[in-house]
């Protein structure tokens, strides 16, 4: 995609980096979304798109924006692996068909794993954006995760890959398996940039969010007991509430603090229903 303008001599220093997005029927933001790669300040480049046979547009706009598309009926840990294994890149970077990237994340993400050896994966921060008052709850939601096992490294070095990869077996969390997985290899995976990611939730649907929760909570019972360092804190309601109400910082906007309590609440009742019917079909 991107990295097809470069000349040799511009490549020299430049590492290849592999965008992987799992997609399907995301003709609403996909265009958006490799906009925003296009426009990088860093631009060698490509795109992978694993797609779950879409019956919209999206493969076809992809295909236009000149990313590598291919075909997989499969969960979002499995796409990302298998769109690993087709990059070329010494560097991938995992994101979602509804995300944007601010015009520096690829650079700053370059540079540090370039000056660090070490660094196996990179957290970028994220923010969600939208009109709504739900997406103004998760937006304020999501800055007090900094610093804290909420949070995942998106961007890897493809090496690693080859050892190590998401784990297929759950949905809950399965963001979170790499990273653990990177840790262990003795990587660090919790260097951090400064350019963020724009999760787009202009459409976000209280009820399918709720629903999609109960989905992940089915498996949430398997990522406990495989990951119990990071599951305990990650899944915990106790964790995730003192991280609100011990900061002063959270009641500095009392409405949408009460809506952050109320949808994590929700959550958790959601969440905790599909673990319990989870455990009972396993």
């Amino acid at each position: 995609m991107v990295n097809r303008s470069l000349s040799g001599q511009e490549k020299v220093g430049k590492p290849l980096v592999s965008i992987v997005i799992p997609t399907y029927n995301s003709e609403k933001t996909i265009a958006k979304c490799l906009d925003s790669i296009t426009n990088q300040t860093y631009k060698n480049i490509e795109v992978i798109i694993v797609d779950r046979f879409s019956k919209d547009k999206t493969i076809k706009l992809a295909k236009k924006c000149g990313a590598r598309v291919f075909l997989l009926d499969s969960e979002r840990a499995k796409a990302k692996n298998f769109g690993a294994s087709k990059s070329k890149g010494k560097y991938v970077l995992f994101i979602d068909s509804d995300m944007e990237l601010t015009k520096k994340v690829v650079e700053e993400c370059v540079m540090l794993a370039e000056s660090n050896s070490k660094a196996g994966g990179i957290i970028i921060p994220e923010r969600s954006a939208g009109n709504s008052f739900w997406v103004k709850v998760r937006d304020f939601e999501r800055t007090f995760y900094k610093g804290t096992v909420i949070e995942s490294a998106r961007f890897f070095r493809r090496e690693l890959l080859d050892k190590v990869g998401f784990d297929e077996e759950v949905v809950c969390y399965e963001e979170s398996t790499l990273p653990q997985k990177v840790e262990k290899l003795g990587y660090s995976v919790k260097s951090r940039i400064k350019a963020e990611i724009i999760h787009r939730e202009d459409d976000f649907s209280f009820f399918k969010w709720l629903k999609k929760k109960y989905y992940y909570g089915k498996t949430a019972w398997k990522y406990k007991q495989k990951y119990k360092e990071y599951a305990e804190k990650q899944i915990s309601p106790l964790y995730r509430f003192c991280l609100f109400l011990k900061n002063k910082r959270f009641y500095s906007k009392p409405l949408i603090a009460i809506g952050v309590l109320l949808l994590k609440i929700l959550e958790y009742f959601s969440s905790g229903l599909g673990y319990f019917l989870g455990r009972v079909e396993r």
